[in-house]
């Protein structure tokens, strides 16, 4: 009998191609860009390649951002990579679920943290949330990616999307908000009663509204990118 042995345990998980195309999910946590050109990708997300692949690093505050927010927006989660070359490469972040979405001329807002790649026929903006930049330390930026063309972004656990429709809005928190519709521009508020059943300083005191026609993507766990942003 082979179980355990090394033989077996390399047949039940080793790589192997699904033909899926430019993005294929090897497992729900890690993302295989098979690629022949070009790719975006999260600033440390690569775990692994095979083949001949050149990476740069670039800001997101080079694309336009003034320079007054360069502090808040430090950190892996406020920058982008090039990958070029021919080859497979392997993404992954802290073990988070990965989706894959098609865009067909659609556009969608992800949580600066949650994106992990992108085609580059995607156009991308970086939409700071400036009222709330002096209220909490998570967050503070968005990216909107607009198009046609495949990205991944992740989720801590099962994400949930919840639809928002007129009349009745959507209320959440902006740790646990992973994205949301192209055309829906969320509002803060602060919840009194919570700052006190929570405490001063509670980010559940803190609340994103999402009105008009669209959906919101939930993740089972407040995200809080303080630390990792001050390491």
């Amino acid at each position: 009998m082979n179980r355990y042995s090394i033989e077996e345990f390399i047949k039940q998980s080793e790589q192997v191609d699904k033909g899926q195309g430019f993005f294929e999910l090897e497992t729900p946590r890690m993302l295989e860009v098979n690629l022949d050109g070009q790719v975006w990708a999260k600033a440390g997300s690569m775990v692994s390649y095979q083949g001949q692949m050149k990476f740069v690093r670039e800001g997101m505050l080079e694309h336009g951002l003034g320079t007054a927010f360069k502090k808040a927006l430090t950190g892996e989660g406020a920058s982008l990579m090039k990958a070029n070359g021919k080859g497979k490469l392997f993404l992954a972040d802290s073990g988070k679920k990965i989706i894959i979405l098609n865009l067909q001329n659609e556009s969608i807002y992800i949580n600066g943290n949650d994106l992990l790649a992108f085609e580059p026929s995607i156009k991308w903006e970086i939409k700071l949330m400036k009222k709330i930049a002096g209220m909490m330390a998570a967050g503070l930026f968005n990216v909107r990616c607009e198009g046609s063309g495949l990205i991944a972004f992740t989720a801590h656990y099962e994400p949930l999307t919840l639809r928002v429709s007129p009349g009745n809005p959507v209320i959440t928190d902006p740790n646990a908000t992973v994205a949301w519709s192209g055309n829906l521009q969320p509002k803060f508020q602060t919840d009194i009663s919570l700052k006190t059943f929570f405490g001063r300083g509670s980010g559940e005191s803190i609340q994103m509204k999402f009105e008009g026609e669209g959906f919101v993507v939930i993740q089972p766990y407040e995200e809080v990118y303080m630390k990792a942003n001050q390491s």
